[in-house]
């Protein structure tokens, strides 16, 4: 081996090392957070609670979840639907669940050609028309897994909590897409959980969220990203929220889950929505949440060229295999808490390419830009 041949070989080796310290890193203190974690003090005093969700041409999906929420195991709830300028049966549904449900609130929003809007609009009609200080929000396309999940995320609202971050997954189907998103969201799931407890809370998931009216209002809405078609949920937290102010909650009963895509073209566009916040992230944030793939990708990279070479190969299989020995039990402990089986086979494949693929999607965001986006 010719010398800087040798010197090549001994940077990479630094680098690899370096890369893999980042990883563990992130796996023991932010990853392993999530499974560790135990709920904090939970109020006995309940709260009242406005339950807000969105809706557009979601017929279906209304008849079919829409009552679990309704038949939440809590005394003083309202449930406010805000009906988008739908065009199937939605407003026939929502009458009749209003006959059977008296706190079921319907907003709806006449379509209009003179006036285009996004998903934030009609999630303001829905805030505008609570009556209670705690909101929680989730999606027309979401069920609850239990009739505690009202219950579990507002018993964290004291005097100095603002945000309840939960978890929202996936209905488990068959097909290796539907394997991808559900390891998609809990590798989602372990990033904002993790650096929420660890007091670095940097977004939420619409599908599962929970903050107060008077936060909403006394920081003028959603801002300065009023204009941006997605971050209702993610960018609002991402502006207001902190380590003082902020509770997770993801014990099995608290989970909701929602309606997979099942074809990949409509998961890469739903996909390249919810990347376009990036960009508008705290710069903190950004730093940590695009070193970990970074230095994901750069350890597979320098862990193929090292053995290639077979430069300290035995030190190199070492480092190597406890990085993946932790990956495989840290996220074996979180699935299981998060109630997510049948992901581990699969893990370590779309572990080396996840990091592949979402990069590719946001730099196709940068080229087509976000307006294509839809509603939802």
């Amino acid at each position: 081996m010719r010398v800087h041949d040798n010197v090549f070989i001994l940077v990479i080796f630094a680098i690899f090392l370096f890369v893999s310290t980042i990883q563990l890193f992130y796996y023991f203190y932010y990853y392993l957070a999530v499974y560790l974690h135990k709920p904090s003090d939970i109020v006995k005093k309940k709260k009242p609670v406005s339950i807000i969700i969105c809706a557009k041409n979601e017929a279906t999906n209304l008849k079919k979840f829409l009552p679990a929420i309704l038949k939440q195991d809590y005394q003083d709830y309202e449930v406010i639907v805000v009906n988008d300028c739908s065009e199937d049966d939605s407003n026939d549904i929502l009458e009749t669940y209003q006959e059977q449900y008296p706190h079921l609130k319907v907003s709806s929003v006449k379509k209009d050609p003179k006036f285009t809007h996004n998903k934030k609009f009609a999630q303001f009609i829905g805030i505008k028309a609570a009556k209670n200080e705690i909101l929680l929000f989730t999606d027309a396309d979401c069920e609850p897994e239990s009739d505690k999940w009202l219950e579990r995320m507002a018993s964290h609202f004291d005097d100095k909590t603002s945000f309840v971050l939960g978890y929202g997954g996936y209905l488990n189907e068959k097909g290796l897409l539907n394997k991808y998103i559900r390891y998609d969201s809990v590798s989602i799931a372990m990033q904002y959980l993790g650096m929420a407890i660890r007091g670095l809370p940097y977004m939420g998931v619409g599908r599962n969220l929970a903050y107060r009216y008077s936060l909403f209002f006394s920081n003028k809405g959603y801002g300065a990203h009023n204009h941006l078609i997605s971050g209702d949920d993610d960018l609002f937290v991402n502006t207001n929220a902190n380590g003082k102010n902020t509770c997770v909650e993801f014990r099995k009963e608290s989970h909701t889950r929602s309606i997979p895509s099942r074809e990949f073209r409509e998961w890469i566009s739903q996909k390249k929505r919810h990347l376009t916040t990036a960009p508008y992230y705290k710069l903190r944030d950004k730093f940590l949440l695009i070193t970990e793939p970074l230095s994901r990708i750069v350890f597979y990279a320098a862990f193929i060229i090292l053995i290639s070479y077979s430069y300290f190969w035995p030190v190199v299989l070492i480092v190597f295999g406890i990085r993946i020995t932790t990956q495989i039990i840290v996220s074996t402990l979180v699935q299981r808490k998060l109630n997510e089986p049948g992901l581990l086979a699969y893990s370590i494949f779309f572990d080396i390419f996840s990091p592949v693929i979402n990069s590719i999607i946001f730099l196709s965001n940068t080229g087509s830009g976000s307006r294509k986006v839809k509603w939802k």
